[in-house]
C-alpha cells in the first residue's frame, strides 16, 4: 500500500485547515514524585511483541540506574489485526494488571497504534505519567533535502487519519509517501526468535518507500512502526540508493528523562524483567531478552477473548 500526499497541491481533508497537536493525549502534567530522588525508578515499557525493545534500548542508556519492566502482550500480536475498540479494551485490561503488580513510576507506550487509540484512556483511568510514540513526520521533513519523505508503518498507522495530521501540520511542503506493510513486523519478530532473515521479502516491503521524481528522490524514511528499527541493517542492504532511517526511540528515552529526570550513580543496576502473554517461544525469547538486560523472563498469561 502507497500513498503520496503533497502538502503544497492537495487536500488533506479537515486536518489540512485545522490547527492539529500531535501530543494531545501524549504528554501530561504529572506533579514530581519526591521519592524518585532516593531511589531508582520503575519503567515499564509496553508493546504487543518484541519492537518496544528498540525503544527500551534507548531509554536503558539514558537511566542505567532504573529498573526495567519488559511486556510484550504477544497473546494479542500483532494488534493491527484487532478492532480499535477490542484494541482499546485489551489494552487497558493488560495495563491494569500490570501496573498493580510491578507499581512503575512511568510507563512507557511503545507503539505507534496503542498510542495513538489508547492513550487518551490511560491517562483517564491512571494517575501515572505515559509516553506514548508516534511517526516522526516533523523532524523527516525538517532535515530532509529532496522534499520527498516516506513513511514507514503498519497497514493501520497508513489508514488513520492522525497520522494524516501529522502530515498536514509538519509536512513542511514535502511530498510524503505513507507506506503501509503488511509483514514487516512479522518478518522482525521471526528474526528476532533466531530465523534467517527472508531479505527478498523485506525488500519487497519496503521498496515503495523510495520514490524518484525527476532529479529528485527520497531522502528520508520514518520508521513509524517500533519493530522496524531490528531490521534496518537488513533495510540498508536492501535500499536501492542511501536514506536516513529516522528511529523514535532517542526522542521517548530524552521524554522519559525529561519526565523522571537524570539518572543517578548506581553501583548495582537494578535486575530488568520481561513478561508474555502468552509465551509460545518463550524458549527463544529468554536469549533474546537476556541480550537487552532483562535477566528473567516470565510468562503471565491473558489470552486474548
Amino acid at each position: 500500500m502507497r500513498i503520496t500526499f503533497d502538502p503544497k497541491s492537495r487536500d488533506l481533508g479537515p486536518f489540512g485547515r485545522t490547527p492539529f497537536d500531535p501530543f494531545a493525549g501524549m504528554h501530561q502534567t504529572i506533579k514530581p514524585n519526591p521519592d524518585i530522588a532516593s531511589r531508582a525508578p520503575t519503567i515499564l515499557v509496553f508493546d504487543s511483541g518484541l519492537g518496544g525493545l528498540t525503544v527500551h534500548r534507548e531509554i536503558a542508556k539514558a537511566r542505567p540506574d532504573a529498573r526495567f519492566i519488559y511486556c510484550a502482550d504477544d497473546a494479542a500480536f500483532p494488534y493491527g489485526r484487532l478492532d480499535e475498540g477490542h484494541l482499546i479494551a485489551r489494552v487497558l485490561a493488560v495495563m491494569e494488571r500490570l501496573i498493580a503488580a510491578h507499581r512503575p513510576d512511568c510507563v512507557v507506550i511503545a507503539c505507534n497504534t496503542a498510542s495513538t487509540l489508547v492513550m487518551p484512556h490511560l491517562r483517564q483511568r491512571f494517575a501515572l505519567p505515559f509516553v506514548g510514540t508516534v511517526p516522526a513526520i516533523k523532524p523527516a521533513c525538517e532535515q530532509s533535502v529532496s522534499r520527498l519523505v516516506s513513511v514507514l508503518a503498519t497497514p493501520g498507522t497508513v489508514a488513520r487519519d492522525y497520522t494524516r495530521a501529522l502530515i498536514a501540520e509538519f509536512g513542511l511542503g514535502c511530498a510524503v509517501t505513507l507506506v503501509g506493510s503488511p509483514h514487516l513486523a512479522s518478518l522482525a519478530e521471526a528474526v528476532m526468535r533466531g530465523e534467517p532473515a527472508d531479505e527478498a521479502a523485506i525488500a519487497a516491503e519496503i521498496a515503495p518507500c523510495f520514490v524518484v521524481d525527476g532529479g529528485r528522490r527520497t531522502d528520508s524514511v520514518v520508521l513509524a512502526c517500533t519493530h522496524y528499527p531490528l531490521l534496518v541493517e537488513t533495510f540498508r542492504r536492501a535500499a536501492p540508493f542511501p536514506v536516513t532511517w529516522i528511529d523514535p526511540a532517542p526522542a521517548i528515552a530524552r521524554r522519559v528523562v525529561q519526565l523522571l529526570g537524570p539518572a543517578r550513580h548506581a553501583a548495582n543496576r537494578p535486575p530488568g524483567m520481561a513478561l508474555l502473554t502468552d509465551g509460545g517461544a518463550l524458549g527463544a525469547l529468554t536469549a533474546v531478552f537476556s541480550g537487552f538486560g532483562l535477566g528473567e523472563t516470565l510468562v503471565d498469561p491473558l489470552p486474548l477473548h
